[in-house]
């Protein structure tokens, strides 16, 4: 086979190679949901390793190869990152007279950042690289190790890992009860990048064997899946009726403290109205509103506490985000700020609370030093509460009447594996409570509903999420939703709630797993590149 079109890559040079990188990322996007395009990982990753063979004669000097790969590596997390988190913009055009300005920072700007990890990750790879095969493992590597310093540093932000092309599929995404979202990463840059083989390959063997194996991982993955998932759906926890509430409230004027009786009479009426299968808000036994669900201190508003005990039948409970705050300190103008799950029990008294661990950064606060630097040059940050939310020093389990052990969730805690669950007892069950709505009817919301739903086949537990806007649903613990609202509709969802599973893989032995397939992989590189040496002197 003429290798015409892989010799064209490896031999571009200038602005052509930092097109074809930025192109090649952007293609991978596709892979990401709600297309899942898993060839669209290959038609990515497949350039990614010719344009790192091209680094070769990148130019005088024992570095100049890697910085070569890192700057392949830079534009094409670029073009990854600008392609699947364009979205993003969306946020500041909710109020674009007082937030377009910023719209670049967030749509090019995080990109841009997010882009020197994969930067790292080619350049790790390139110091790896050999002309055989195993460049394959050094890309998979080299990603993988990037992809674990991106989901943690600087608060983490493992928004759209390629780990996630195979985590969309019910039996692919299987194996994420073995090696976790990081695994996952893994194999699917292995098996994405495999048919660059084929175009580059000296012998037949070289050219199919890799490809040939990476096929047969991708059959036995699905296998697995295949034979794990069970053919019925699952029991339901016994007495346990859940309504979720979508209001699907915009992001704007119309969610303001002065329209706080239009929306508690939304809210309110919406969680009584008749079920999809007859059932009433009487049946159920737990109604469960969003995050961010008052433009106003719920805990602080004893009519509209009131109102929600009036809508409860004797012994229910409603389980809603919201924010709150402490009694303001000795000297203290006002107290403390807390994103917030409550429960309220049927005469209108909060029963307990959760309070948001992982904040969003710029969203929900800002570094004092930046927050001085924006108020100096007269401009207002994304953050209504006064210096933003503080985070809870510590996950703790929340406790509500009628359900077993809870993982409480807010937003996109729920994107972040191995960090969901709560100090103490295993839970049997995870609730994510979120608001979409400043992304509109973009490609974000089925992101963020997608990693939600794959804590839910790496913990063994069921998910159960309320999303302002969508999307909400119930999840079974292999993945299966087993209803949803979809995105962009008003509606309530009544469903029972699937039991969880016994787990055999904790978090601490994913990531054991993972850490076994990294050490591995690098000690069969260092292998191979003595091998490379020793018979390069014979």
């Amino acid at each position: 086979m003429e290798p015409v079109l892989a010799d064209r890559v490896i031999l571009a040079r200038g602005w052509r190679r930092w097109a074809l990188s930025f192109t090649a990322g952007a293609i991978g996007a596709l892979a990401m949901p709600p297309f899942g395009l898993l060839p669209a990982l290959a038609l990515s990753l497949v350039p990614a390793i010719w344009l790192i063979d091209g680094t070769g004669k990148a130019g005088p000097g024992r570095w100049a190869p890697f910085k070569s790969a890192a700057l392949i590596g830079w534009f094409w997390g670029f073009g990854y990152f600008v392609a699947g988190l364009w979205w993003l913009g969306a946020a500041f055009l909710v109020e674009a007279d007082q937030f377009a300005w910023a719209l670049p920072l967030g749509v090019l700007g995080l990109p841009a950042l997010l882009a020197f990890f994969t930067a790292f990750g080619f350049a790790l790879a390139r110091l790896l690289w050999l002309p055989d095969a195993s460049r394959i493992l050094a890309l998979a590597f080299g990603l993988t190790v990037s992809e674990v310093l991106r989901g943690h540093l600087f608060t983490g932000f493992p928004w759209n890992n390629p780990g996630m092309a195979l985590g969309q599929n019910i039996w692919l995404m299987q194996s994420a009860s073995l090696i976790g979202l990081y695994g996952l990463c893994f194999l699917a840059v292995a098996i994405g990048a495999s048919p660059a083989l084929i175009f580059t390959g000296r012998t037949a063997r070289a050219r199919w064997l890799a490809p040939g194996i990476a096929a047969g991982l991708l059959a036995a993955m699905a296998a697995f899946g295949f034979w794990r998932v069970p053919a019925d759906p699952m029991a339901s926890v016994e007495n346990v009726r859940l309504r979720i509430m979508q209001p699907n409230l915009p992001q704007d004027a119309k969610f303001n403290p002065r329209n706080r009786d239009a929306i508690m009479r939304r809210y309110l009426s919406l969680s009584a109205s008749p079920g999809r299968d007859g059932r009433t808000h009487a049946d159920a036994t737990h109604i469960i509103w969003p995050e961010s669900a008052f433009p106003f201190l719920l805990h602080r508003d004893p009519a509209s506490l009131a109102q929600i005990g009036g809508l409860l039948e004797p012994g229910s409970v409603l389980i809603t985000g919201a924010a709150r705050m402490d009694e303001p300190l000795p000297g203290e103008e006002v107290g403390k700020f807390f994103n917030a799950i409550q429960v309220i029990d049927d005469r209108g008294t909060i029963l307990g609370a959760y309070d948001k661990v992982h904040l969003v950064p710029f969203g929900e606060y800002v570094p004092k030093f930046l927050d001085a630097l924006i108020r100096a040059a007269g401009l207002r940050q994304f953050i209504h509460i006064p210096g933003g939310f503080e985070p809870s020093e510590r996950r703790k389990p929340l406790s509500i009447p009628g359900l077993p052990p809870v993982a409480a969730t807010i937003c996109y805690e729920a994107i972040f594996p191995g960090e969901i669950l709560p100090e103490g007892p295993r839970p049997s069950l995870i609730l994510n409570v979120t608001n979409d709505g400043w992304f509109g009817q973009t490609t974000g919301p089925y992101q963020h509903f997608a990693q939600a739903r794959l804590r839910a086949v790496e913990e063994g537990l069921p998910l159960v999420r309320a999303a302002n806007t969508g999307i909400s649903g119930v999840v079974d613990p292999y993945g299966r939703v087993v209803d949803s609202l979809p995105l962009g509709v008003d509606g309530i969802l009544d469903a029972n709630l699937p039991v969880a599973i016994w787990q055999a893989k904790s978090s601490q032995t994913r990531s054991f797993s993972l850490t076994a397939m990294l050490v591995i992989c690098l000690m069969t590189l260092i292998v191979r590149r003595k091998q490379k040496a020793a018979s390069s002197q014979d």
